[in-house]
């Protein structure tokens, strides 16, 4: 729970890992999402006392069918993650001319209209988290999305999220009823009541996850920006209320999306994408062995001044933003005898830190937008060798988020604006102060050093062992959504 002051209590949370029965495949359970949604709701209010807003934030674009009747899933959630699609997403392009990454909600939901019966009956209905949390919550008399949502199911566009509706033409495409999907509301506005909770407070916001992260950061302004680095990595900048004149993948690899919708007007940014961050540190815990846990690499690699020449790209799954190389894969470089694990470690959160410039280059590249300061969260927000490593690389301040679920106070500041607890957002966000700055070192600032600096001169080895890590597997390279 969020209070007027921006502090949180009663914060309660449940893992609910996915399922991944085959490789490629990502699932998850509905009907176990729906249960701890409820238990860790009423425990949060148990804690902290009523609420006079609910604001949802959920993962993105992962897609779940259910039966209006009953209220039970019809068959496991797609995660985003899951590719079971990617077969889809090429033949449309060659046959329909349609772009889809297998990431959105569009073949997913295609997908499962296929293949499970029950999913194409008249009293199916379809959705991603955030409308089957809102769903849960109203005890299923709701059941919609917010315009933040649906920029990246692959269900939309520029032109018709204007208007808060699904293109027509893509639903035509891909023979999907409008009726088994939401209303599409704006991301501030009164959506429903939370029925299933005391006092059935008013459901006031519904936002995506990484935008409410922005929001929570205080990323209101042209040329905010903020970096999430949980399993996978997300920078995302706000740009402004000027429509973008598509949705597609942009030159330099990002993708514009909606921040939020407050009446008819769109707040959109722009989002680069990192498929593998903390994820490398699990790699070093759980499959090499090197660290006993994620914080301990923190003071390994802080044990050595540098990664003595040892270089890592983390590509183990490919790379995003702004190579888009799904063959690409994980390297290490400049190992000598003398290298040690902590060498390694090191050069496992440089390399993270390195990915994260990469987006951020990428971002201005795009957009036209200068970013002066990062700000970031996620659970490598708290890694000291990582941001210095980060402030070092992208050679300017890095504000470390007080929450390092920033979405929370995100969806807060925008459930309690509707509602009347801030007059305005800028009044919410003013609340929000960052935990510390980290700036540059002196070692990776090149504005004292001209052109030819340690920081360019690293910038450029970094490019060079990405170009070693690229095109590994040439058959997956060639994939482009």
């Amino acid at each position: 729970m969020v209070r007027s002051d921006a502090s949180i209590e009663g914060f309660t949370y449940e893992p609910l890992p996915p399922a991944s029965p085959f490789a490629g495949l990502v699932e998850f359970d509905g009907s176990a999402m729906r249960e701890a949604v409820l238990r860790v709701a009423h425990s949060a209010i148990a804690t902290a006392g009523n609420v006079r807003a609910v604001g949802i934030t959920a993962q993105r674009a992962s897609t779940i069918v259910w039966d209006a009747r009953t209220g039970d899933p019809v068959a496991p959630g797609l995660s985003w993650q899951d590719l079971r699609t990617v077969g889809d997403c090429i033949r449309l392009r060659s046959e329909k001319g349609l772009v889809f990454a297998p990431n959105q909600t569009a073949t997913k939901l295609t997908w499962l209209m296929a293949n499970v019966e029950a999913a194409r009956s008249p009293r199916a209905r379809a959705g991603t988290v955030d409308t089957w949390v809102a769903a849960v919550l109203s005890n299923f008399s709701t059941h919609v999305t917010d315009s933040s949502n649906a920029a990246v199911t692959g269900l939309a566009d520029h032109a018709s999220l204007a208007s808060h509706r699904w293109s027509k033409s893509v639903l035509e495409a891909l023979d999907i009823n409008p009726d088994l999907l939401p209303r599409i509301s704006p991301t501030m506005s009164h959506t429903g009541d939370a029925a299933a909770l005391p006092g059935a407070p008013p459901i006031m916001a519904m936002v995506g996850d990484q935008q409410s992260s922005l929001i929570g950061q205080g990323g209101i302004t042209a040329g905010a920006a903020k970096a999430t680095f949980g399993t996978g990595g997300m920078l995302d900048v706000y740009a402004g209320i000027a429509t973008p004149t598509h949705l597609a993948r942009t030159p330099n690899g990002t993708f514009p999306i909606v921040v939020y919708s407050q009446g008819d007007t769109l707040h959109w940014g722009s989002e680069a994408i990192m498929l593998t961050a903390g994820s490398n540190v699990e790699w070093l815990v759980n499959d090499l062995g090197l660290i006993p846990d994620a914080q301990s690499s923190d003071s390994l690699a802080a044990s050595v001044s540098s990664s003595d020449g040892v270089v890592y790209v983390p590509a183990l799954i490919g790379m995003g933003t702004p190579h888009w190389d799904y063959g690409a894969r994980g390297t290490l470089l400049g190992l000598t005898r003398g290298s040690t694990k902590a060498h390694v470690v090191r050069a496992v959160l440089e390399g993270v830190a390195h990915r994260g410039v990469d987006l951020l280059e990428a971002t201005e590249a795009d957009t036209g937008l200068h970013v002066e300061r990062l700000r970031v969260d996620g659970g490598m927000s708290r890694n000291s060798v990582f941001t210095q490593a980060l402030a070092d690389a992208a050679d300017r301040p890095v504000d470390v988020c007080r929450d390092t679920e920033a979405t929370t106070l995100g969806a807060a500041f925008l459930a309690g604006v509707s509602a009347g607890v801030w007059e305005n957002l800028e009044q919410a966000t003013s609340l929000v102060r960052p935990l510390r700055t980290v700036e540059p070192t002196a070692t990776g600032t090149r504005s004292k050093r001209g052109a030819h600096t340690p920081h360019s001169s690293t910038r450029a080895q970094w490019h060079e062992a990405v170009g070693r890590a690229r095109s590994w597997i040439p058959e997956l390279s060639v994939l482009d959504f």
